[in-house]
Parts: structure tokens; sequence; C-alpha cells
């Protein structure tokens, strides 16, 4: 098995140290660090670190190479395009498409839902390509943090990752706590009576659920044992659930009632894109499969057909599944909560509802296990970075994974899971996602058409103002749609022309810089401009307290980084320059012998 390959060190001077060890310098091993009189001459240098930080940019060998090397050991290259294919369909195919196709067609779209899946799993793709082209020229654990450190510089990928790191901790405590609910389902039980009520902890946080935490951390501590191990559950655990979408849309299809599908479009356009807006959301997940890029056998080969290929198939069997319910049962008819169970009961089969709640079970499951994988792998390319401690970047030299940053990425979420109700974890869904997804298509442009010490300043000005101009426009357009103006295609008129300008300018008046090696996005700047423009919109079609809860998290992590994190990088990054000149003045030593 791939499991069983040899671990090779990747460590200097560290070889024969015990991985279960821990002390200050394993923590904090960083000069400003040292005491509480270093640390305080370290914050008084706040500033000039922040700024020199703020403008440094990692490169494609060091997330690659010497980042790794910081682990002591490898992860082990075990997986195929087949391993990411699954991990994909396991990621992704959760209980979105059984929770949120109901809801979505009764109150936004109608039967139209069908094209708000297409609409959604369009964007998703848009952003599978970015993540792809990255994935195979930058290899590593770290995913977008990587990819955004390489082209946006140090603090944006450090708050953008420390947010869609904070994203997937309370999405696995979400899955967690409805796993409990769907558990309840199948043993015909009331989903609080499986949870311990405390009076004395407030409203929200009064429903202990411990069967939650204990999945969590099942879940976990199987995909810390091994990466290949992990995969060949997660597609085996995925036939359940070819088993249960085979049955929904012959089911579905079976009882199709025609007439059910008119009107199409109850709602208009307008339903259609902003149910595109919430579906969106079950299609999360896919950028933890560019995290796998580091245990991945053969990335130019494997990471294009495994990400691409298993986003295109998901995007093709949502579609079918929402036209089988709606098709099936009239929208209007259609349960907010339980579609599916609702609409096969309707239809003479009220047993289906376990069906559907099994499938649902093994969902969360491949899902909490597959977010253990990207999240443990997103926390070990941040450590490696020292903007957190590099304790939690260590890799165990016989299971080849980063158990640390296992462990804290679970107890995290398992804290959240214990106290949080679905409620409370729902009011702080955010832009976080969708927001990384855009600054990905903006790190690929910049890496097409900008490389150090090459691009002139002339260029780099067309540059930004080009890609100014495209953000600007995009947010325009999205304002637009959702203020429900009046005045018609007015904005449109005036918007969309500019997106295309603001492209097109791109394409024709600044010289590309840099070619993929291997594999690359098409049609460059048009797609990833038509990412940034989808993710966009679908960030203005979300809901206030989004941004309030985005804004507040930035906050509070930027006051750690602050803190922490900009005198950590940069004593590592110093200590580095300092290890260089002492390589190159020894090298010229020994030439001058």
């Amino acid at each position: 098995m791939a499991d069983d390959v040899p671990v090779t060190s990747g460590s200097v001077g560290e070889v024969g140290r015990s991985y279960w060890r821990c002390s200050k310098t394993d923590f904090f091993p960083e000069p400003s660090f040292k005491s509480w009189p270093a640390y305080r001459a370290a914050l008084s240098l706040t500033y000039p670190r922040l700024r020199n930080r703020l403008l440094h940019r990692s490169t494609d060998a060091d997330e690659v190479d010497v980042l790794r090397r910081r682990s002591e050991n490898s992860m082990r290259r075990c997986l195929t395009w087949w391993d990411l294919a699954w991990l994909g369909f396991g990621a992704v195919v959760g209980t979105g498409i059984f929770v949120l196709t109901g809801q979505e067609a009764r109150l936004d779209a109608g039967p139209a839902i069908v094209l708000s899946y297409a609409v959604s799993g369009l964007s998703a793709l848009l952003s599978v390509l970015c993540y792809t082209e990255f994935a195979v020229e930058i290899p590593s654990a770290g995913g977008s943090f990587s990819y955004l450190r390489v082209e946006l510089g140090d603090t944006v990928a450090y708050l953008t990752a420390a947010n869609i790191l904070l994203e997937a901790l309370v999405g696995a405590a979400g899955l967690a706590r409805s796993w409990t609910s769907y558990f309840a389902t199948l043993i015909n039980r009331n989903p609080d009576d499986l949870r311990i009520h405390v009076p004395a902890l407030a409203e929200g946080f009064n429903l202990l659920d411990p069967i939650a935490v204990v999945v969590l951390i099942c879940c976990s501590t199987f995909a810390a044992l091994g990466t290949h191990r992990t995969s060949i559950l997660n597609w085996l655990a995925s036939i359940l659930s070819l088993i249960v979408i085979a049955f929904v849309m012959i089911a579905g299809f079976a009882n199709a009632k025609p007439s059910n599908l008119s009107p199409f479009f109850p709602f208009g356009a307008v339903g259609v894109f902003r149910a595109a807006a919430v579906v969106y959301w079950a299609y999360t997940g896919f950028d933890m499969m560019a995290t796998m890029a580091e245990e991945t056998k053969n990335p130019s080969r494997d990471i294009p057909i495994g990400l691409i290929g298993s986003m295109s198939a998901i995007t093709v069997v949502y579609c079918a599944m929402a036209l089988a319910l709606v098709i099936m049962q009239k929208y209007s008819e259609l349960d907010t909560n339980a579609a599916y169970s609702v609409a096969f009961a309707a239809a003479g089969m009220k047993w289906a509802k376990y069906l559907v709640a099994l499938g649902a079970l093994k969902g969360m499951t491949t899902g909490m296990l597959v977010g253990a994988l990207g999240q443990a792998r997103y926390t070990t390319q941040i450590a490696r970075a020292h903007m957190i401690p590099p304790f939690f970047a260590l890799v165990h030299p016989k299971t080849g994974t980063p158990v640390h940053a296992t462990i804290l990425v679970t107890l995290s979420s398992a804290a959240i899971a214990l106290f949080s109700s679905l409620d409370v974890l729902a009011g702080v869904s955010s832009i976080s996602t969708l927001f990384i997804f855009m600054l990905m298509a903006v790190a690929l442009l910049v890496r097409r058409y900008y490389v150090r010490e090459v691009t002139s300043k002339s260029n780099l000005l067309k540059l930004n103002f080009f890609l100014l101009l495209i953000a600007g426009s995009s947010m325009g357009i999205s304002a637009y749609w959702n203020s429900r103006a009046k005045g018609g295609w007015i904005g449109y008129a005036i918007t969309v022309p500019l997106w295309f300008l603001g492209t097109l300018g791109l394409a024709v008046m600044v010289p590309r810089q840099r070619v993929p090696k291997v594999w690359g996005v098409p049609l460059v700047p048009w797609l990833p401009s038509a990412s940034i423009v989808t993710n966009i919109f679908l960030i203005g079609s979300l809901g206030y307290q989004a941004f309030v809860r985005f804004g507040i998290c930035t906050i509070v992590m930027l006051v750690y980084y602050v803190l922490v994190g900009v005198h950590a990088t940069y004593d590592v990054a110093h200590q580095e320059e300092d290890d260089k000149m002492e390589g190159f003045q020894l090298e010229n030593d020994n030439n001058g012998a």
C-alpha cells in the first residue's frame, strides 16, 4: 500500500528528535519571542516590520521546497487522479443538495432551480480552473494560502487563508451537528433528544452535542492515520452516495409530471440568481483538493483530471437531482426542510426518507473526513511560514500526516460543535469562500502578467489599472442588481461595458510575462475575469450579517498578525537572508582559495 512508503526526513539538524515534544522553542523559536524585553523591542519595530511584510512575496521554490523542509518529515506522494476525483466528490456532495434544493425551489427559483445549480456550477468551475493551474505549478499543502502568498503577498495570504480556515472550522462543526440530527431521523427520534440540555448556558449554546464531538474526532483520527487509507475509505463510502443519487433520479423521473415544470420562472431571473448565490454552498469544499497537491504522485496530470473532472460531474449530477425533484412535485408544494423525503412520501414511498437520511449522513461523514485532511494541510503551511507556531507544521514520521495540525483543527471544531446550535452556526456563514475565490482569479492574472524585476513600471501600472477596472465594474454590476434599481438596464449599460473594456485592455495592452509550464487556464484573461465578476456578483447577494462577520473576524485576525505573525515571519525571513549571505561568502572564500 502507498501508505507504507518510507518517509524521508526533510529537516536539517533535527533528525532523531521526538515528534511528541513540547517546549517553548517548538512554539516560538524566533528571536523576537526569546524574552519579554525582546518582545517589547520587537513591538516597537512593528511599523517598519509590517511595511516589510506587506511588500514581501514568496516564491514557487520557497512554497514547494523550503517551507516543506520545516515539517522535518515529508508527506507521502500517494494520491492519483482517481483518488482526487473521489475526494472532490466526498468533500462537495454532502447535505447541501438535499437541504438547499427544496428550500430555494420553493422560495426563490421554482423549477428554474436547475438553472441556479448550473450558474453556481459554472462559477465554481471557473474557480476550479484557477486552482488547478496553481496546484500544478505550486504543488504544496498550502492551497490558496501558498498561491496568494506568492502573487499577492504575506498579509493578504494570511488574512484570506485565516478567514477560509475559520469558515471551514465552523462548517465542520455545522456538519457534525447536522449528523446528529440526521442520525436521530434514522432511529425515529427528535434531534434534541440526543443532546444534553444545560439551562445555565445562554440560548443557542445550551444544547450540548457530544455525538457531534465523537463523530468529528473519529473522522479526524482516521484522516491522521494515513492519507491514502482515508482516500480509499472515502471512495468506498461514496458508492453509497451514488446509490442514493441513482435512486433519487430514477424515482423522480419515474414519477414525473411535466406539468409541474410550469411556470418555469415563477420568480423571474432575479429568483434564479438569488437561489444561485445560496446553492453555491453545495459546491464548496473543492478548494480542499488543492491542499492535497503535495501528496499527489503526478500533479501535472492528476490534478487537472481529478479537480476539473469531479466538479464537472458534480454539476451535472446536481442539475439532474434538482430536475428530478421539481418534476416529481410542484415547486409550491415542496417542503423547505426535507424536500426529497416529503416528495417521495407524496409519491407513496414514505420509506425513502430513511434512504435520503442515510445518503445525507454519508455525505456529512465524508465531508468531515476530507475536511479534516484539507484543514490540517492549510494549517500546516501557515505554520511552516511561522504565521502560527511552527509546532503545528511537523509531519509525523510514520503516518506521513500533520498530526499536530489535525489535532488543533479537530479540537477547535469540536469545541464549536459541542456548544453552538445550527442556528448560531448558520448566522456566521460568511463571504470568506467567495472572497478568496475572487482573489484566486486576481492572483492568476497577476501571475500571468507580472514578474518581479522583469515587468516594466508602465506595464505594472496598466495591469493595476485594468484589474481595478475589472473589480470596480464587477462590484458595480453586483450593487446595481441587488439594489433593485428602477432604472432598468441603465446601470448595466455602464458597468458591463466597463468590465469588458477592462478585460480587453488587459488582453491587448499588457504583455504576458509568464506561460504555464504544463497546464494553464484557457482564454486568459477572459475566464479569470469572468470568475472575478461572478464571485463578486454572488458576494453581493449575501446578507448584511455576512459582511459584519467578515469584518469582525478580519479585525481580530489582523490584531493577531500585528502582535505575533509579523514579528515571527520577519525574524525567519531575516535569518534566511543571513544564511544565504553566509553561504555566498563561504562559496566565494572556497573559490578564492
